[in-house]
């Protein structure tokens, strides 16, 4: 098989239902800690005894540029060793050697996934360290203070730390909106190779809907039950549709 360690399409019941009964996995939301959605797209980045070593890989993929199985060793030994953003570019490589291959294309978006999440956490690691700097800094020993326990004197270290955190979480928001949009255009190009495949729809759905795309997730779900009305999942894909309907209506 191309990609020997990705996993088969049976891992998307378990995906799904953790979206379903987990409320979603909308950026900032619940589920940001544990095993994520982007976890179960690279399989959990577990080490291989095959895998090659990222200078191996590295050197593979300079001797033969247009090697499609160096570059894939490259993102794969970049993965197992928790280098997510390198990962992807090397996998974009793969993919534009291979654009019509949707696995490579699945391997991106997984890929992009776990970006996601793993900025997603950053900015909220970020924003509560910054709240207790913050905070230290307001009650600082000895500040001078009113008859109203009000500071006589600014609060120039807790100001200055609360805007360069502001600054770096505004900059991990956009960095995670981006990897999601990223893997939702990845999915609507598998969309378009394989469009007769329920199972590519329903993934298209649950990563537009992490993303916050509600218009593309609600799309997708409904092309899936379509082409897929009779299968196990389709009370569950009712029910996640038409709270998106209804908060989309909501919203608007």
């Amino acid at each position: 098989m191309f990609f020997p360690r990705l996993r088969r399409h049976a891992k998307w019941m378990f995906v799904f239902l953790a979206i379903a009964l987990g409320g979603g996995f909308v950026i900032f939301g619940v589920g940001a800690g544990g095993t994520g959605v982007g976890d179960l797209f690279r399989g959990n980045g577990g080490a291989s005894g095959n895998t090659p070593s990222i200078s191996s890989a590295t050197k593979k993929t300079q001797e033969h540029p247009k090697d499609v199985q160096a570059w894939r060793d490259l993102s794969t030994a970049l993965q197992t060793d928790g280098k997510t953003d390198e990962a992807i570019t090397a996998q974009k490589r793969v993919v534009a050697l291979v654009p019509k291959n949707p696995d490579a294309l699945r391997e991106l978006a997984g890929l992009y996934v776990t970006q996601a999440t793993s900025k997603q956490q950053q900015a909220q690691l970020l924003q509560v360290a910054a709240a207790y700097a913050g905070g230290a800094s307001q009650n600082f020993p000895g500040q001078l203070e009113s008859p109203t326990n009000q500071p006589l004197v600014d609060d120039k270290i807790g100001a200055t730390v609360n805007s360069q955190s502001s600054a770096d979480v505004q900059k991990l928001v956009v960095e995670a909106t981006t990897a999601s949009s990223s893997a939702v255009a990845a999915y609507k190009k598998i969309v378009k190779l394989q469009p007769t495949d329920p199972n590519v729809q329903l993934e298209l759905a649950q990563t537009a809907q992490q993303a916050g795309d509600t218009a593309t997730a609600i799309a997708a779900y409904t092309k899936f039950l379509k082409l897929a009305p009779d299968d196990p999942t389709a009370a569950i894909v009712k029910t996640q549709l038409k709270q998106l309907k209804q908060g989309s209506t909501t919203s608007g």
